[in-house]
């Protein structure tokens, strides 16, 4: 069983979201859903598994400094699927 990651929303207004997360190895965000388009802004090298409702699991490296984009809609859960803590800014897009 996973506990869930720590999130921290750093800056918030009427364009943008910015959270911060932080986990362990086997921590998870829990199941959620992103209203609006978003970029993910690893801290440090990691890998995660992204976990649809389905079931589907698809894991991902992420590299520090680089960014992700991500669409809005859909349900997931994005589990440190590594050996070391791992942190990264999601930038939501409203």
């Amino acid at each position: 069983m996973t506990t869930t990651a720590r999130a921290s929303v750093q800056h918030e207004d009427e364009r943008v979201r910015v959270t911060l997360w932080d986990f362990e190895p086997g921590e998870s965000t829990g199941p959620h859903v992103h209203e609006y388009d978003y970029v993910v802004v690893p801290v440090v090298d990691g890998r995660t598994n992204v976990i649809a409702p389905d079931g589907t699991v698809t894991s991902s490296q992420l590299r520090a400094g680089e960014s992700y984009a991500r669409p809005a809609g859909g349900e997931h859960e994005v589990v440190n699927a590594g050996t070391s803590p791992l942190a990264f800014v999601e930038i939501e897009l409203k």
